[in-house]
């Protein structure tokens, strides 16, 4: 076919690509704003950030109500984006949980050491990356999607002015990121020099071939396979992987902190089982061994751990880590089940009715330990001790008297 009979001009479904284009625009008009408003007024950047959250959860809902959709696809016929059911849970929950957020910033911006402007623009952009992750369907969108994600989170974490350790905790979270980073670039090209390709179905077929057909080539596959898994191990802190995390929890506003816990881990999750699922299922017998090893270390090490803190959010952080354990058996089953394709995607199923629960209770649970840290910043585990008989003037607390006779005293 000649060079003037080939279009290069590719059409785009504008309804597809709706819910991220939506926040994406809110996150300019943010950003633009902030640029002139006073700054008793900047605190209107949440009203709007709520309103293009609201909009795009709108946008998502409607695309559910249709058929899939699918956009910037290959000659092959394979496509870049599509919006199917998985793609439409991913973006609700991140969505939703980007609405909590929001709600719980508000008090945030009192007392003026993190700005308004800039904070809502960085955490819009960030889920601007997620409602693509799950939709995503080569190699390369993949990641440009992953580091949207990961780069405004950087900044997140240490944006509060004048705080120490939230500039440490940023620090690692950025050296932790850029290492698993590497990986993930390193385990992509080596993939792509084996198939020829970046499309995640035409990476699949391709591998179905190798498997059957095994070259000298196959030892490079499965390591690039294996690498990929590694670098998604570190976005949802998993152990070994894990390191980054309660130290960035810790140090980050709470907000960010559930931000992390349930959006963050969630995305790295939609990431992992694209990949695993839609380009690297002929191999999973290479990354279902590697999942379940995971999977148990994380479970066991995260529990373990997590007994003896002492901090509300540092206890979290070490929870979420358990959690990703919990979140990775589904998808070892793949190990016994490389050839059936349905229990697979029962495995797919069971992960995402978990982590459906899962954000809904972090979130509340990251609700409550805001509201605690408001009164008593260090947010130890001591501080919620008698909230249950809270009153107007604050939580009582259950004393012993000398003599073994209870007595309530009101907390400060």
């Amino acid at each position: 076919m000649s060079l003037a009979s080939t279009s290069l001009v590719q059409s785009i479904d504008y309804a597809a690509i709706a819910p991220p284009l939506v926040l994406a625009v809110t996150a300019l008009v943010v950003l633009v704003a902030d640029l002139f408003l006073p700054d008793e007024r900047r605190i209107a950047a949440a009203y709007v950030s709520l309103a293009g959250t609201a909009a795009a959860l709108g946008t998502t809902a409607w695309l559910a109500t249709g058929h899939t959709r699918q956009t910037f696809c290959f000659a092959s016929g394979g496509c870049s984006y599509v919006s199917d059911d998985f793609a439409l849970f991913f973006q609700v929950l991140f969505l939703g949980s980007l609405l909590v957020v929001l709600l719980l910033s508000l008090p945030l911006f009192g007392d003026g050491r993190i700005p308004a402007g800039e904070y809502h623009a960085l955490l819009l952009t960030s889920v601007t990356g997620m409602l693509v992750l799950p939709a995503a369907r080569d190699l390369l969108t993949l990641l440009v999607a992953l580091e949207v994600v990961s780069l405004p989170a950087f900044v997140l974490v240490g944006l509060r002015r004048g705080d120490s350790r939230g500039s440490e905790a940023a620090l690692k979270f950025f050296l932790f990121s850029v290492v698993s980073t590497a990986f993930t670039v390193y385990g992509m090209a080596l993939v792509y020099g084996a198939t020829g390709s970046i499309e995640l179905g035409h990476i699949s077929r391709s591998l179905v071939v190798s498997r059957a057909h095994p070259g000298a080539g196959a030892a490079f596959t499965a390591a690039g396979v294996v690498l990929v898994l590694v670098g998604f191990a570190f976005k949802i802190s998993a152990v070994p992987f894990h390191f980054w995390a309660p130290d960035t929890y810790q140090g980050a506003p709470v907000p960010i902190a559930a931000f992390l816990s349930v959006a963050s881990k969630a995305a790295g999750f939609a990431g992992l089982i694209v990949l695993l699922v839609h380009g690297f299922r002929p191999y999973a017998d290479v990354w279902g061994p590697a999942t379940a090893v995971l999977a148990a270390v994380t479970m066991t090490v995260g529990n373990v751990v997590a007994l003896r803190q002492w901090q509300l959010v540092r206890l979290l952080a070490w929870s979420t880590v358990a959690q990703a354990g919990y979140l990775l058996v589904p998808l070892g089953v793949a190990a016994s089940a490389s050839s059936r394709g349905a229990v697979l995607d029962d495995g797919v199923k069971a992960t995402l009715t978990y982590l459906g629960v899962y954000a809904a209770m972090n979130l509340g649970a990251f609700v409550c330990v805001s509201l605690v840290a408001r009164r008593r910043p260090r947010a130890a585990i001591e501080d919620v001790r008698g909230l249950r008989q809270c009153r107007a003037g604050g939580p009582r607390r259950v004393t012993r008297a000398p003599r073994g006779r209870s007595v309530q005293r009101r907390s400060s």
